[in-house]
């Protein structure tokens, strides 16, 4: 990690400083600026506020909003759940993997997007859903995708 990264990290421990548990929001506070919780700073939580390092990484382990990996600056989620996967969510997902050159679920090497798959977003009747920066779209056909992934630049 870079000197300047780790500075902004410093930075984020400093607002916890003194205060007890805090974890969860520290890690938040990293995940968002960073977009992902490198190593060294799980390394520095756990050294200034002597929290063990096994306990920083179960935390970020167990919670889907923070990544081990660097994440796009866009996050995608598509539903294949049984309601969206009924409904077309997997052309969702091919469509939105072939635009993005991607495999499977992953990160586009220039970490312009993320693009995960979920098992359900908690809104069946809208399927097929595709979530586009916590931006929900409902009812979605693979030719909106790239309308979507636009408004995303």
């Amino acid at each position: 990690m870079a000197t300047v990264e780790i500075d902004k990290v410093d930075k984020i421990l400093d607002k916890y400083e003194g205060r007890k548990g805090g974890l969860i929001q520290i890690l938040l506070d990293i995940q968002s600026e960073f977009n992902w919780i490198p190593l060294e700073a799980m390394d520095r939580i756990s050294r200034r506020f002597k929290i063990p390092m096994s306990q920083v990484y179960r935390v970020v382990s167990f919670y889907k909003a923070m990544s081990l990996t660097p994440r796009g600056r866009h996050l995608l989620r598509v539903c294949l759940g049984t309601a969206c996967h009924v409904r077309g969510g997997r052309r969702i997902m091919e469509k939105t993997q072939e635009l993005l050159g991607l495999q499977g679920a992953g990160t586009t090497q220039d970490l312009k997007f993320t693009l995960e798959r979920v098992n359900c977003l908690g809104c069946c009747a809208l399927g097929p859903v595709m979530v586009a920066n916590g931006e929900y779209h409902g009812h979605m056909t693979a030719s909106e995708v790239g309308k979507i992934l636009e408004t995303c630049e």
